[in-house]
């Protein structure tokens, strides 16, 4: 998360210093998304052979590896091909990491674990922008690679010494069908959500050819696991209510979080007019405002029912989305701050219980692959997020302008007002240039309310899959 956070930053200077355009720059990052989506359930599949440990390790000095070597590149191919393989061993890290942690915290301390998780993962996204716009203005695109290694280095000594060696690993057999179905699927639909804007979704054959492939694969998918004497997921996982509803809020939470980064630093920049830097700094107040929280959060789960502390950070989401749709091209610094700090609170408040909740009563044996399907999902509901809002936003934006254009026209007799500017005389060219960027700004603007709003409401219609949940506080643990 961190590491794609940070180079979300530097794709621009890259793109000058690999002499590529920006379409075959959109690969560095489609081939890292495709890595994980696909390899993320295999490393939760293998884990009870292997065991979780060994795996962590293997996948830290992986990704870390290719992150280097990711660094020296000097042409668009080779960094294409370092970066999939990082992301191949970078899909290790966040299920099993997840999974370790809920094996050596017992069951009533679930929430603690979940909010110290959560601290770090929540920090690639808030701070990493912020970093990587500092690292690549002030020294180059290529530090973005190498910060992974002190940070690698530091995670392995702390994995070998603090990790428990896994005790009970099972010599199951390995569903070669299963798994290759289930990456066809993934890949088809990471592809899909990754490039459909692009390629103009299904006006192009290829997104049609891959969203078939997808369908028909995890058909094959199914139909293997429900006959299979050993599926590569285990269907019996999704008999837990909990674990299944609480996929379903996490797609909604990757949803909400990726799109709104995806949204918030270009409207500052380009509405607010804040530099690139200060927006991200900006951005940071909402990673400040989601570490304080989650340091009481898990506590607090200990005390209180999980599904108020999720509504809680529904209803803040919620609120805050709509607080930025009222916002001007004038836009107060101090009213940003507090409303990124308070989306911070809100992330807290609905991921760390929504954690907790889902892994409360699923059995010691199947949390590697419930962690590595949780995580995949989360991944997915990511790319949703940001193919459909971005992609909403620049066809609305198209949309508001040609409906405000179409009453830009010399007959309109506001426009002849003697209060109008000459700036704006649509007698000259340059007048007409004025008024058409000043339209193109306002049908941006409103472009942007409408995905604000409509972010919001997603988040209260989803309200109601909370009830759905059982109180872990009252439910029995998986034996």
């Amino acid at each position: 998360v961190f590491d794609t956070a940070l180079l979300s930053i530097a794709l621009r200077q890259m793109q000058g210093s690999l002499s590529a355009t920006q379409d075959q720059m959109a690969w560095v990052l489609t081939s890292y998304l495709i890595a994980l989506a696909v390899m993320t359930p295999f490393w939760g599949a293998i884990s009870s052979i292997f065991g979780r440990k060994p795996l962590l390790l293997l996948s830290i000095v992986g990704f870390v590896t290719f992150s280097m070597l990711s660094g020296t590149s000097d042409t668009l191919r080779e960094i294409l091909i370092y970066r999939f393989f990082q992301g191949a061993f970078g899909a290790a890290l966040i299920p099993l990491s997840q999974s370790a942690l809920l094996s050596i915290y017992p069951r009533e301390d679930f929430g603690i674990a979940m909010g110290w998780w959560g601290v770090g993962i929540m920090f690639g996204p808030v701070f990493g922008p912020t970093l990587g716009g500092y690292l690549t203005e002030y020294f180059n695109w290529r530090w973005v690679f190498y910060l992974n290694l002190p940070l690698g280095l530091l995670a392995f000594a702390m994995i070998a010494a603090l990790v428990p060696r896994q005790r009970n690993t099972t010599r199951r057999a390995f569903n070669y069908l299963g798994f290759i179905m289930l990456a066809i699927t993934v890949a088809s639909v990471q592809f899909v959500l990754d490039r459909g804007e692009r390629l103009d979704w299904f006006s192009s054959p290829a997104i049609i050819v891959l969203c078939l492939a997808a369908a028909g694969a995890f058909w094959v998918f199914t139909v293997n696991s429900a006959t299979s004497r050993t599926p590569f997921v285990d269907p019996a996982i999704f008999r837990d209510r909990n674990y299944v509803f609480g996929i379903v809020l996490r797609i909604l939470f990757g949803v909400f979080l990726f799109s709104s980064l995806v949204l918030v630093p270009p409207f500052l920049q380009n509405q607010g007019g804040y530099p690139l830097i200060d927006s991200g700094i900006i951005m940071a107040s909402r990673g400040v405002g989601a570490m304080i929280a989650a340091m009481f959060t898990g506590r607090m789960l200990k005390f209180i029912d999980p599904r108020k502390v999720i509504l809680a950070g529904m209803m803040l989401s919620a609120y805050s989305m709509w607080e930025f749709s009222n916002f001007t091209q004038d836009i107060d610094l101090t009213v940003v701050l507090i409303n990124n700090f308070a989306q911070g609170i809100a992330l807290s408040f609905f991921i760390i219980p929504v954690n907790t909740v889902a892994f409360s009563s699923i059995a010691p044996e199947q949390r590697d692959v419930g962690t590595a399907f949780y995580s995949l999902l989360n991944n997915i509901g990511r790319s949703l997020g940001i193919a459909l809002f971005a992609s909403y936003l620049a066809r609305n934006t198209q949309a508001v302008h040609e409906i405000l254009r179409a009453d830009i026209t010399p007959f309109n007799d506001a426009l002849r007002h003697v209060g109008v500017p000459e700036v704006w005389n649509l007698d000259t060219l340059a007048g007409l240039q004025a008024v058409n960027a000043m339209v193109s700004a306002q049908a941006e603007l409103i472009a942007y309310i409408i995905d604000f709003r409509l972010l919001a409401a997603i988040i209260v219609i989803c309200m109601p899959v909370v009830f759905l949940l059982r109180n872990p506080l009252k439910a029995e643990p998986a034996r």
